[in-house]
């Protein structure tokens, strides 16, 4: 624990604002949003639909800018930053995992990881071999995605969310398509990974991932209402 306490926070999100306009129609997707993330902590967002959630999580990976407040990763400065310095921070220290897409479908499973390892140029990289094993799928590396079963590409997507050893693991519903039991396999994958320092942020209306997480933070109108 000492280890942990002496990083800097994982994730320091601080009053996050973002409007979005159509015409003469202004949405506020985030309304003074402020989230703060230790080493190991597992957060769960919820929230109805059009909450904010999503919009939350894309300002935390720097895949869109907040138009208000500021976001830092292991204590570097990814909001209001240019585009390059964000991908290239992006790429280092956080890890994206989706509910579908995280796998290109023309490359093994082997392969889509080490692409993601060779994108993010100077990251510490996780052994391809190693990671695969740890989570369960080494004998599938050589797979293509269309070859594996929904529990398999899950965790495929994982792989490659975890190939850099990043300091956040941010996911945007990654069990709704997943039955019950393949959930709860992910569930303690990503519990797993907090035990080795990894924050991790779960967006989604699942209660098995309310009742996995640390802490869960309810967003209701772009505004945190409970954490």
């Amino acid at each position: 624990m000492t280890a942990l306490a002496d990083r800097p926070a994982a994730v320091d999100a601080r009053s996050l604002y973002r409007f979005f306009r159509a015409g003469e129609e202004e949405t506020l997707a985030l309304q003074g949003v402020s989230l703060c993330l230790e080493p190991g902590e597992f957060v769960a967002v919820v929230g109805p639909s059009g909450s904010g959630k999503s919009t939350l999580l894309a300002c935390l990976a720097g895949t869109d800018e907040p138009d208000g407040g500021t976001v830092r990763i292991g204590g570097e400065r990814l909001s209001h930053q240019a585009e390059p310095t964000r991908a290239r921070l992006r790429a280092r220290r956080v890890g994206l995992l989706f509910q579908s897409g995280n796998l290109l479908p023309h490359l093994t499973l082997a392969q889509n990881v080490s692409l993601d390892q060779r994108l993010a140029r100077h990251a510490q990289r996780t052994a391809i071999e190693s990671l695969l094993t740890s989570l369960g799928i080494a004998g599938r590396a050589r797979a293509y995605p269309s070859q594996l079963s929904g529990g398999e590409l899950a965790r495929g997507g994982l792989a490659v969310a975890l190939a850099n050893d990043p300091v956040v693991l941010l996911a945007d519903e990654p069990t709704g398509e997943l039955d019950l039991g393949t959930e709860r396999a992910v569930l303690d994958l990503l519990s797993a990974r907090t035990r080795d320092g990894v924050a991790v942020i779960v967006a989604s209306h699942s209660p098995a991932v309310a009742a996995a997480a640390d802490r869960v933070v309810t967003l209701a109108d772009g505004r945190v209402v409970q954490s």
